[in-house]
This record gives C-alpha cells, sequence and structure tokens, in this order.
C-alpha cells in the first residue's frame, strides 16, 4: 500500500519533497496495514489462494532473469557472481568503437527509470508482452543509464547489447535512500579500506557483465567526518573503472555536498564540485533556473560537456515542464553549450499518450531530434544487417518463414533502427513509412512498410540510415528483401563523398526507369539470386558496388511505381497526366551491407561440445515436463565468434529416432532448409540466446516421445546462420528418466 502511494506521489511532487514526506506518510500508513494484517490474518485462506512462491534464491536453476543487489553483504560477498543466473547477465556486443571517449560537443544522457525497473527487460530469454516498453531511437543518444531505487542496479543485458549495438555507453546505477542509505554508506565510509572495498567491488560487475560504468546517487546525508572516505570512494571507483575499462564512465548525482549535507544545487558550484573534479561528470539535478547552465559552464571550464543537466519528463519542477515540452529544456541546454541528461523517458509509455505507444514514442523522440540533433551515425563498419526487429512484436520469421506467432519481446534483439522521420500531420497523398510489427516479417519481428497513394511519374524518398562507411577496394554487396502489391517498387538511393571528387548518388532499382535520370547520377539494375527456399512473396535484390575512396553517408528507401515495358503501354502511359495517384503499398524485410571476403564459415557440429546439466522433472499423471541448461563452446578453446543462436527442438519416437543428415519432417514452424528445392522443417523453435547457454523451462513432453534433440543455430552479424542440419545439437534420452 505504501509503494502504490508513493508511486502516485512521484507523479505530482519533486523527488526533494518526496524525501520530506515519506517519513510522515510511513509513521501514519504502516499502523494502520499493520491493524489491518492483525483483524483479517487469514482472509487468503478462506479463498483457497495458492500459498505465496518461495523467496527467490538465485543458486537455484530457474528461468534466467535479470535483478539487483540489495545489501553491502551481498556486494562484499560477490556471491552473484556464484548465481545461476549470472553466466546468463553478460552483455555479449561490444561497445564500437572500443575503449572510445565521449565526443567533445554537448551530449545527450538517457536515464531509463521505467515503472521501477526490472519489468518485461529482466526475462533474459525473451518474454511474452509484445507491448512491453522500448527505445529504439538511439541514434540520439550518446550515454543510457539504467536506474532503479535499488541499491545496485545492474542493467539486464538486453539494454546493453542493443545500446552497445547502437555506439551508446551504458551504466548502472549506485543508490542510497532514506534511512537505510543512511545507514549503507556510514558502513561503506567507516574507513578508506571499506570506500576502496565496495568501489572495486563496483567495478568488477561493470567490467563482468560488460557495461561502462556507474551513476552514484547517494540522497541521504553524510556524516561531515566521512566525507573524505566518500571523495575516497568516488576517485577510487573512477580510477579502477578507467584502468579496468578504457573508455568507462563514472557519473556523480547532484545529491550530497562536500559539506555531507543532502542539498541538490540545480547546478555545478564550489559545494559539489569536488565530486566532479575526481569523477568523469555530474548528473544536475532538475529544477534548475534559466541561467544555471551558463554558471555552470562557466564553473566546469574546459569540461562543460561533462555537466549533464536534469530534465525529468515527467516535469516535476523541471525547467520547461517535461512532457511535450522537454525541447524548451533541451534548446536552453543547447545554446548554453553542456549536456543534458533527460529522466524518465517512459513518462510517454506510463501514462499511456495517445493514440499509442509507437506514435506517441516517435512523436516526442522526434521533438529531442528537432532539439539536440543526430548524434550517431551507421553503418560505420561492415557487415552491416538490419531487419528493423524493435525488439518485440506477435510473430518472429528467419528468412522468409514464420518459426513462431506468438507474443515476445527481447530487446537484445533489436538490429540497427532506421532514422525516421516523424511525420505530425500525414496527409492523404503521403506514404506513411513505419515499423510494423503485424505484417508477417522477412527476418526478426517486424517490418518496414510503407503505405499511401502515388502519382504515375512521382516518388518518395525516404530517410533510412545515415552512415560513416568508408569504402575501401573491395566491391561491396549491397542485399535487401522487398514485398509489394501491384506496381509498387521499392529502391535504395545511397549518397557518398569524397574529399577530391565530392558528392555522388546511386539508384539501386529493379529496373531500368528513366523518370529519375536528373535526381541521381546513376542507376544500378539489381538481380534477383536464385533461392528455391524462399517463402512466397518476398524478393531479394541484390548488387555489388565499388566506390573506392569514398564514404557512405546516407540510405534512404526510394517508392515509385513501376513503368510500363511495351511501347504501346509507354504512350498510353505518357498521355495520361501525371496527377494520377493509385494505391502504393510495399515491405522492406531487410538490409545487409558486407564485402565479398566476409561470408562465415560456421564450424561443423563435430567442432562443438554441447552438454546438458540442471535436469529437473515435473508435470502431472500422463504428462512430464523437462527444465534442463543447454550449453555449448568450441572444441578449439575458441570463444565464439558468433553474437547470436536460435534454439530448436525435435520430439523424436521411437520410429524418428534417425542419423545425423536426415531431415525429420514436422508440422512446426521452423526455417527453410534447401534441400532438393523443398522447404523442409527441423521442429520447435524455442528461442534465441546471445550467451552460449540456454535455460528450457517446464517443456512439456508427449507420451509417445523417446527423446529430445535441442539444435543450436549460430548466427552471424550479417544476418547470416548455419543449416540446421550442420548446427551443433544435444540429445537427451526421455526414455527410462
Amino acid at each position: 500500500m505504501l509503494r502504490l502511494l508513493l508511486y502516485f506521489l512521484r507523479l505530482f511532487v519533486t523527488r526533494r519533497t518526496l524525501l520530506y514526506l515519506h517519513n510522515f506518510f510511513t509513521s501514519i500508513l504502516k499502523p494502520i496495514t499493520n491493524l489491518i494484517a492483525k483483524i483479517m490474518p487469514n482472509q487468503s485462506d478462506d479463498h483457497n489462494s495458492d500459498p505465496p512462491p518461495p523467496p527467490f534464491d538465485p543458486s537455484k536453476p530457474s528461468i534466467p532473469i535479470s535483478y539487483p543487489i540489495n545489501s553491502l553483504e551481498d556486494l562484499d560477498s560477490a556471491s552473484y557472481f556464484t548465481s545461476f543466473h549470472y553466466p546468463f547477465n553478460k552483455s555479449t556486443v561490444p561497445l564500437h568503437p572500443p575503449n572510445s571517449a565521449l565526443p567533445p560537443r554537448p551530449r545527450l544522457l538517457v536515464c531509463h527509470d521505467m515503472q521501477g525497473g526490472y519489468v518485461d527487460d529482466k526475462w533474459i530469454q525473451g518474454g511474452h508482452n509484445s507491448g512491453a516498453y522500448a527505445i529504439w531511437h538511439w541514434y540520439l543518444i550518446d550515454v543510457f543509464v539504467y536506474f532503479s531505487h535499488n541499491l545496485v542496479t545492474l542493467p539486464p543485458p538486453c539494454w546493453t547489447n542493443t545500446a552497445h549495438r547502437h555506439g551508446v555507453k551504458v551504466l548502472g546505477t549506485f543508490i542510497t535512500e532514506w534511512d537505510e542509505g543512511a545507514a549503507i554508506c556510514k558502513k561503506l565510509l567507516s574507513t578508506k579500506e571499506s570506500a576502496h572495498k565496495y568501489a572495486e567491488r563496483l567495478a568488477d560487475l561493470a567490467v563482468a557483465l560488460g557495461f561502462d560504468g556507474w551513476l552514484l546517487n547517494l540522497e541521504v546525508k553524510v556524516d561531515i567526518g566521512q566525507i573524505p572516505n566518500l571523495k575516497e570512494f568516488v576517485s577510487h571507483l573512477t580510477q579502477t573503472m578507467h584502468s579496468s575499462l578504457p573508455g568507462s564512465l563514472v557519473i556523480w548525482y547532484d545529491s550530497v555536498t562536500i559539506d555531507g549535507e543532502l542539498s541538490w544545487q540545480n547546478q555545478l558550484n564550489e559545494k559539489n564540485k569536488p565530486f566532479f573534479d575526481i569523477s568523469d561528470g555530474i548528473f544536475i539535478n532538475y529544477t534548475w533556473k534559466e541561467d544555471y547552465p551558463k554558471l555552470s559552464a562557466r564553473v566546469a571550464g574546459d569540461r562543460k560537456f561533462d555537466v549533464y543537466m536534469g530534465i525529468d519528463v515527467f516535469g516535476r519542477g523541471t525547467f520547461g515542464g517535461g512532457q511535450w515540452t522537454t525541447n524548451v529544456a533541451l534548446d536552453l541546454i543547447k545554446k548554453d553549450d553542456v549536456s543534458a541528461a533527460v529522466f524518465a523517458p517512459g513518462w510517454v509509455y506510463e501514462t499511456k499518450q495517445p493514440p499509442d505507444f509507437q506514435t506517441a514514442q516517435n512523436r516526442w523522440w522526434a521533438l529531442v531530434e528537432k532539439s539536440w540533433g543526430i548524434v550517431q551515425n551507421y553503418p560505420k563498419v561492415l557487415p552491416f544487417y538490419s531487419n528493423f526487429n524493435q525488439g518485440r512484436g506477435n510473430h518472429i520469421s528467419i528468412d522468409g518463414a514464420q518459426v513462431l506467432s506468438t507474443q515476445w519481446n527481447n530487446i537484445s534483439s533489436q538490429s540497427f533502427q532506421p532514422f525516421l522521420e516523424y511525420v505530425d500531420d500525414p496527409t492523404s497523398d503521403t506514404i506513411d513509412v513505419r515499423i510494423d510489427c503485424s505484417e508477417v516479417s522477412f527476418s526478426g519481428g517486424g517490418n518496414l512498410t510503407f503505405k499511401g497513394t502515388l502519382e504515375a511519374n512521382a516518388y518518395v524518398s525516404t530517410r533510412l540510415f545515415l552512415g560513416e562507411l568508408f569504402m575501401g577496394g573491395l566491391p561491396v554487396r549491397f542485399t535487401y528483401s522487398v514485398k509489394s502489391e501491384g506496381n509498387s517498387q521499392l529502391g535504395l538511393s545511397l549518397e557518398f563523398s569524397s574529399e577530391m571528387e565530392g558528392k555522388k548518388k546511386l539508384l539501386l532499382a529493379s529496373q531500368e526507369t528513366n523518370q529519375f535520370s536528373s535526381k541521381f547520377d546513376e542507376t544500378i539494375v539489381l538481380r534477383q539470386p536464385t533461392k528455391s527456399d524462399m517463402a512466397p512473396g518476398w524478393v531479394i535484390q541484390e548488387s555489388n558496388i565499388s566506390m573506392n575512396g569514398y564514404t557512405l553517408t546516407e540510405i534512404r528507401a526510394i517508392c515509385y511505381r513501376k513503368q510500363p515495358e511495351n511501347s504501346e503501354h509507354k504512350s498510353e502511359a505518357r498521355s495520361k497526366t501525371t496527377q494520377d495517384p493509385a494505391e502504393y503499398f510495399a515491405v522492406l524485410g531487410h538490409i545487409s551491407i558486407s564485402t565479398s571476403v566476409q561470408n562465415t564459415e560456421f564450424p561443423p557440429s563435430t567442432s562443438w561440445i554441447v552438454e546438458g546439466k540442471d535436469v529437473e522433472w515435473g508435470g502431472s499423471q500422463g504428462s512430464k515436463t523437462l527444465s534442463l541448461n543447454i550449453s555449448w563452446k568450441l572444441k578449439d578453446g575458441w570463444s565464439s565468434r558468433f553474437p547470436r543462436y536460435n534454439i530448436y527442438v525435435e520430439k523424436l519416437t521411437k520410429q524418428a529416432v534417425r542419423p545425423q543428415g536426415r531431415k525429420l519432417e514436422t508440422p512446426a514452424l521452423a526455417p527453410p532448409n534447401a534441400r532438393n528445392g523443398k522447404t523442409e522443417v527441423a521442429g520447435e523453435y524455442l528461442g534465441e540466446s546471445q550467451v552460449e547457454a540456454f535455460y528450457v523451462s517446464d517443456f512439456i513432453i508427449p507420451s509417445a516421445i523417446s527423446s529430445l534433440k535441442y539444435i543450436i543455430q549460430p548466427c552471424d552479424s550479417g544476418g547470416a546462420s548455419q543449416v540446421l542440419d550442420d548446427a551443433p545439437f544435444f540429445q537427451f534420452n526421455v526414455e527410462g528418466q
């Protein structure tokens, strides 16, 4: 009850007011709730309620989750590293470029603070809510902080994986609050040695789990005699992080002053600058005045970009009001040449802004882009692959074939997100462009759909990506998948630049056309590779391009209508007015860019060691359930170079047990394999993993099944996956168990 009331208070009061009100409501409400508990101690028994679940035991096998650390004792003991869940919580996507410092310009830090943290995103192997919260405007962000009100907030690996993929650093949060937090600080800062010890524990966690540092948020009064040890804690954590992980960050929150008082300054000044001086930056509280960014920049000197002026999107006392006027504060911060820290952009999701989350999210981030501008560009390196997956959806497809038809969410699955420009008031004669999670995908759970009306000789250009990809001497292969209706056509516009040669624009199109001759320097007619396993409706377009010495700076989609091919129809078309709008519909399934030498050679199944452990049986009479942990590694001892694995299971009967290489056909959804021009399936899709382990929980086994064959399909960063018959597997005998 108390937690619920405090949550609603959060919508209307500032952090400072909430601190003062906390003790008041605690003293009033706790006796009331205790009295209710005494009066009605056994009400749940009258309704035959299930007993409460046992306390969470991180040492025991269970569905892998992300979770925080809530005590100094657990932090000190390093028990997290012996948890069953620890191996699953490691981020596997490295930040690119590695060990990089933040750029010398105003930066955008985003602090997530969504519904208290660890909601749908805690399910490491994915959840079942297609409406789960996610961020996909990573090209506007420099630093992402995962925030909750737990002592040590460890970012779920899904956030680190996708943020790193987009070039964004990720920080965890160390926070102390209320009376409990004051007691924690007193112990942490009792000696210089204890301050160093806990700083090293935090650094160990960040390095082991693959994120990039910490936000330090101490919101308690600190004894003045312990301030030297607090400075030791901040300084030692910063130095240890830098030495263990070059390019890492430790950012101080504007709360405790150098006098030990809990007093938010709302600017950088002499009371909080000593902590700024020994860390990588300061997150300024949200209730600053109009001239505070400029004053803070003056105090920071040549480190002005390390000052992050806070903006509370909920609008609680924040400059400009937050919410749909967050850009008011951003405009001022940008003008005064410091950085911004946007707190709780999940406001859009939590308050259910109309008409729906995706539209409202795109509209809100469009305001950020208008104020702040784009800070990340991609593609930067090869291979580059995007299937426009937002990490949520109502189905999953692989290479054009559907393998899952239920709701799901997993932010780790996000591929590079397009730089779509939001149109606030689309008209009837424009093309609506959006990520669509309902239309069946070519790969993953989403497509880029183009829908509207288009005049006969007109075309619509849509920004997809802004890149910094230098083109070397080798030809570069551009591949994309399209599904369209009628005479709707979808091409790609590629813009290149060179200091010596200037700019050059190429059009990749399915046929030679003259309608763009004045718009592009060259039109390249794409070829369609023959693929017998391709799902109906999808067309693969492909071309090799040599642009040695140029840099690819922009990729755009070009919507146009197919022109008549014979001369009679051409004449009729020319006689018509150009004002001839018709319905347009096309779907872009994926884009892939690679060199000809980047084709992946997948190791055969004999190169892997696959094991099953932590076996647990369950179920009722007549049915069995199985839980087990499957892990794999290459025999040569090298760490796997594959960023993702698809997991399948074949249910084999005695009659169906077969040698490797002979295909078992089942009615389950699964990706196609090319075998004599026939689409064949290989069992049931269970999910995907970013680490070399997958936990199968309560898998139902029909009585006729004698063994289970778990197949692990490696996937490369360019979107390719191993043929299932050649993939590693683990066969588990059910009979006799």
